[in-house]
């Protein structure tokens, strides 16, 4: 009996072998298929990503799964590996032909051109120009002199924790200090989703978020909002994007480029989603000391899946200091923190009791100040022709230009005239007719700036 075994259980293994060998051909052949999608599609200038033809693809499989038996889920995280594939396939096809335009690019090459001697006024990074606030020198100072340069907790030095936590009204083992904000958002996703899950991004979106999903293999799927819609989640649009593989939806308010913030009404029917479905919800608040119009944190809501990522890098011009935090219920903040033992140790010392000082000054001021310059900004984009919606938070205008001008040819023709911007494709494909502009410079380089993009538009 044992021998019939073993000689079943020899079958079986090779039969598992060949079908294994033949499921890596199909792979082989769908893959091709993709190749030559890709080249169709730079050849017509479409985009790479087509969430409605991948609904359809999955409909399709769903239906055949369920006929069979498969496990939903299963298919879910198989489909959602095959797509991601796709994409990158796609991508590479249309990577050879050009270059990806984002507001890293621009840097670089804005920074290539300062080497060379070259004056550049910067309007493509969000960094603030003004220095942190003076008690943070005076803090430096005093952690030299008392030695406090040395490794620390994981989760961050307990008096920078606790006062997060009172500001924040959670407790401190609801708070984790990371090196930085996009640390925040990676250590987050990669804590709670796995390979083939799937993530709800609004677009225009800061480019980190695809990027995080994506190194960890999750499935990207982008709601675009728009200027004539004032930047509006569309929640069915949301709702019908939600599958059984959905386990992240991602909100950024204030919004990074378009300085939308999300209304208490729209964060509420979110969540509602989010609870029946049992997904996470990651919010990114960085620029929420920038608000121009009542803002709502996602901790006012009380969802146990919220994560609320902020940093000190905006909001007290700190962006070299690497010191960002994390919000969250200790299940979420006890997995982070693993991921963060493995990879950092702890954040610098030093710079932990810098944010500490930060956090009691007062920065009102920067506040003021980024208003005072977006409405400066605006009334020179009022002379020009292009789109925008003001923002409610934030330090960027997000500006559409119309049919009739080349965008891009507008942002090579800034930066040979010495200004930098920020393309708006990197914020998402469908906005290729958009610029984001920074308000982080002081008001005589943006008025600089403004005229010489004035003077290039109209050329």
């Amino acid at each position: 009996m044992n021998y019939e075994n073993e000689l079943k259980l020899e079958k079986l293994r090779d039969d598992m072998r060949l079908v294994t060998g033949d499921i890596i051909k199909l792979v082989q052949e769908r893959m091709n298929i993709a190749s030559q999608i890709g080249n169709i599609k730079n050849n017509l200038m479409m985009k790479i990503e087509d969430i409605s033809v991948e609904q359809e693809i999955a409909r399709y499989v769903y239906e055949l799964g369920a006929q069979i038996g498969l496990n939903k889920e299963f298919i879910g995280r198989l489909l959602n590996l095959l797509f991601l594939e796709s994409r990158r396939i796609q991508s590479t096809e249309t990577s050879k032909k050009e270059e990806k335009l984002d507001h890293m690019t621009m840097f670089l090459k804005a920074k290539q051109l300062e080497s060379e001697g070259k004056k550049i006024i910067h309007l493509e990074v969000g960094e603030p120009d003004y220095m942190p606030p003076l008690n943070v020198k005076y803090e430096l100072l005093k952690t030299y002199e008392k030695k406090r340069v040395h490794y620390t907790q994981t989760r961050g030095v307990p008096i920078l924790r606790k006062l997060i936590a009172k500001e924040r009204s959670v407790k401190e083992e609801n708070v984790i200090i990371t090196p930085g904000a996009r640390f925040a958002v990676f250590s987050a996703m990669a804590s709670t989703l796995s390979m083939g899950d799937e993530l709800i991004i609004f677009e225009p979106a800061w480019p980190a978020y695809r990027d995080c999903a994506n190194f960890i293999g999750v499935q990207v799927k982008a709601i675009n909002t728009t200027v004539e819609q004032k930047w509006d989640p569309d929640i069915d649009q949301l709702e019908d994007l939600i599958t059984p593989n959905t386990k992240m939806i991602v909100l950024n308010s204030p919004n990074n480029p378009t300085g939308k913030i999300i209304r208490e009404r729209e964060i509420e029917d979110i969540l509602k989603l989010a609870r029946k479905n049992d997904i996470f919800v990651l919010s990114d608040e960085v620029y929420s000391m920038y608000s121009y119009v009542p803002y709502k944190s996602i901790l006012d809501f009380a969802y146990d899946k919220s994560i609320m990522v902020s940093s000190f890098s905006k909001s007290h011009a700190m962006t070299g200091f690497r010191v960002g935090y994390a919000v969250g219920s200790k299940d979420i903040i006890d997995r982070i923190s693993r991921i963060q033992a493995i990879a950092i140790t702890s954040v610098a010392e030093p710079m932990q009791y810098a944010a500490f000082a930060a956090m009691n000054s007062n920065v009102t001021k920067n506040t003021t100040l980024m208003k005072k310059r977006l409405d400066f900004i605006r009334k020179e984009l009022e002379n020009l022709p292009c789109e925008f919606n003001n923002p409610d938070g934030g330090m960027y205008y997000f500006v559409r230009f119309n049919n009739n001008i080349d965008v891009n040819k507008i942002i090579f023709n800034l930066l040979n005239e010495g200004v930098a911007v920020a393309p708006g494709s990197g914020f998402g494909e469908s906005y290729f007719d958009f610029i984001r502009i920074s308000a982080c410079q002081p008001m005589k380089l943006l008025n600089d700036g403004l005229k010489i993009l004035r003077k290039v538009t109209y050329v």
